[in-house]
């Protein structure tokens, strides 16, 4: 077990194997950096709502008050669309985090370390409407004509899925349970800024070499990076080497091996990109 590992606390450090077998034993979010995170979405949910609702009632006045209904409509579709396609849309992204999960530091992946897919977003966060937006109607339907015990069920229901997390070690609701997924804290260490940018100095790899790995491997050789950890960085620099056929001595010197390769990697990628050539991982033939 590596010094890293010792000084985590035994329930925060994670392994989690990638399809290429590195172990980034990655850090699984905190209940309370999750909760966070959800308050300021909700937050940020609730200004668009407003901005919303004045676009509706500025229609409505437009139209004086003919087709108020159809208005009415509009809204609460928008209203659905905007609180299931928000959490949906940032997730999608290359960061895969939503504004308040990037101030809380955190990500999303997905649990088998492979790359998080479309359909997982969509899982994870449909559930969200039987975890949080179904039970809340009920609770801010109290007076409205539904009955008292109604509104307890509600309270019951949301009180089991918000709790949920608490309950099982990698602080999963039902939504990453469906999905396969997994909130993490995001690595904070950021790559050295002449990474991606400087040349490989004495390391120099042929066509053949670079031609070895493709995007999915470029981007799990950024997370080493990211992390920093020696033995992780080791371990992924000799399965690098015995891949391409290396036998010249480093002496060590993986943090640079591997940086160089980086260097070397993306070049060589995007310059195949500017030819219409994307290779997808090593098993892409492009």
């Amino acid at each position: 077990m590596s010094r890293g590992q010792r000084q985590s606390p035994p329930d925060a450090a994670r392994a989690f194997v990638t399809p290429e077998g590195v172990d980034l034993r990655l850090r699984v979010g905190e209940a309370g950096a999750r909760a966070s995170a959800f308050l300021i979405d909700i937050a940020i949910l609730g200004g668009l709502l407003i901005a919303l609702s004045l676009l509706a009632l500025g229609a409505a006045w437009a139209s004086r008050l003919r087709g108020l209904e159809m208005v009415g409509v509009v809204w609460i579709l928008g209203a659905f669309l905007l609180r299931n396609f928000y959490f949906i849309g940032f997730e999608l992204r290359p960061g895969a985090a939503t504004p308040g999960k990037r101030a809380m530091g955190l990500r999303v992946i997905a649990r088998d370390g492979g790359r998080l897919t479309a359909d997982a977003v969509f899982a994870r966060n449909a559930m969200r409407e039987l975890e949080v937006f179904l039970p809340a109607t009920f609770l801010f339907a109290r007076g409205s004509g539904v009955d008292g015990w109604l509104v307890l069920l509600g309270a019951t229901w949301s009180s089991v899925f918000l709790l949920f997390p608490l309950f099982n070690r990698d602080r999963l609701r039902l939504g990453d349970l469906a999905a396969g997924t997994l909130v993490i804290q995001a690595p904070k260490k950021k790559l050295p800024p002449d990474l991606s940018a400087s040349p490989a100095g004495d390391l120099v790899f042929t066509r053949a070499q670079l031609d070895a790995y493709g995007v999915k491997e470029l981007h799990v050789l950024e997370d080493v990076l990211r992390l920093g950890d020696r033995r992780t960085m080791a371990a992924v620099s000799q399965r690098i080497r015995n891949k391409i056929g290396w036998t010249a001595p480093l002496e060590g010197a993986d943090q640079a091996f591997l940086a160089a390769y980086y260097a070397g990697l993306r070049g060589r990628l995007e310059s195949r990109l500017l030819f219409g050539h994307r290779r997808k991982d090593k098993f892409d033939k492009a």
